[in-house]
């Protein structure tokens, strides 16, 4: 089995193809763009999506590429994101004044950056990858937040360990592939886009309460390439096969302009907020 994620060796979402199958090949991707290309062209078996953090929402780009793939979502991992800040060894907090990650790991850390506003806070691509060109530059002055494990794997110090500004910070990944999956699910993700007249979503979501189904997710996104025109993400519990859910679509249909179903799947286990 081969699992294509987006990042490099220590990324959290190498974690969440470990969590998923852990005996699975990672196979390292440089855009969330290359890891559908990865699957869709048959390289890996799946891809493992960082999709949304309890504490700064949706991955936006990952949703939108979602939307215009023809990928299936199979399942859902969910990995709690512990952030360190990590340094060259023999190096100390003092010595830190550029600090690099990706843009949603320091949002997550803004309370510790705040305090240091003497650091120099730099958006990378990639949080493992941030530890990695940490090192490779050599220069003690420079910092990265990441999890132990990229630490670990780039032979490199952690210098503050849950630097993160919420003890509950967890990730939930989408697992997709080229098929459909197979058995029973409890849960469905799928998106839907709005005819312009009044009344519209009301009636879209209308379609849910009048068959008894619950909607555990619900947000708007900008309908990429059409101006002032959204597309809602939408998290329901149940199959697609189920009576319920099957006569809300049917309803969602007639009063949609666009629905697309990614998929039914297993609920992810919440992951332990242990010490």
């Amino acid at each position: 089995m081969i699992i294509a994620f987006q990042g490099v060796r220590g990324a959290y979402s190498e974690d969440a193809v470990r969590a998923w199958d852990e005996g699975a090949e990672a196979l390292e991707c440089p855009e969330f763009i290359d890891l559908f290309d990865a699957v869709r062209s048959g390289r890996a078996d799946l891809g493992m999506l960082p999709v949304e953090n309890s504490i700064e929402g949706s991955v936006t780009a990952a949703n939108d590429l979602l939307f215009r793939s023809d990928l299936w979502v199979v399942g859902e991992v969910m990995v709690r994101i512990r952030h360190c800040l990590i340094g060259h060894p023999g190096a100390g907090v003092q010595d830190v004044r550029r600090v690099y990650s990706h843009p949603q790991a320091l949002a997550q850390c803004r309370d510790l950056l705040t305090s240091h506003p003497e650091w120099e806070k730099v958006p990378a691509y990639d949080t493992a990858g941030s530890v990695r060109m940490v090192k490779e530059r050599g220069l003690r002055e420079e910092a990265a937040i990441a999890s132990r494990r990229a630490a670990e794997t780039y032979g490199m110090e952690v210098l503050m360990e849950d630097v993160q500004s919420v003890r509950d910070n967890i990730t939930r990944f989408f697992v997709l592939s080229r098929e459909r999956g197979t058995g029973r699910g409890d849960k469905t993700a799928l998106a839907f886009t709005t005819k312009n007249r009044p009344g519209a979503l009301f009636d879209c979501l209308r379609a849910f309460a009048d068959n008894g189904v619950n909607i555990t997710k619900l947000e708007s996104r900008p309908w990429r390439g059409r101006a002032w025109e959204y597309v809602f993400y939408l998290d329901l519990d149940g199959d697609v096969e189920d009576e319920r859910v099957a006569a809300a679509l049917r309803a969602l249909r007639e009063s949609a302009s666009c629905v697309k179903v990614f998929g039914s799947f297993r609920k992810a286990a919440l992951p332990s907020l242990g010490p």
